[in-house]
């Protein structure tokens, strides 16, 4: 419901606006682009349609949702 607001709001108003999201279905239903940050760093920007298909480990891997990768995982009990 939060990401149909945001559209709507975007395109009735003409707004402009940033999410900063983990969640890449949020963010391909709102974003008209979106920037992936690591480590502090911009690692890819584009279309959202584009992400699917980069070859970048570190973005295949968040992307895809896979364990194993760069991005290395903590679990805390």
């Amino acid at each position: 419901m939060i990401n149909e607001l945001i559209v709507h709001v975007n395109r009735e108003v003409g707004a402009t606006a940033l999410s900063i999201s983990h969640d890449m279905e949020s963010a391909r239903k709102t974003g008209d682009r979106i920037a992936m940050l690591y480590q502090g760093r911009i690692v890819w920007t584009g279309h959202p349609d584009a992400i699917d298909g980069e070859t970048d480990p570190v973005v295949d891997q968040f992307v895809h949702g896979r364990v194993d990768g760069p991005i290395k995982m903590q679990v805390r009990a």
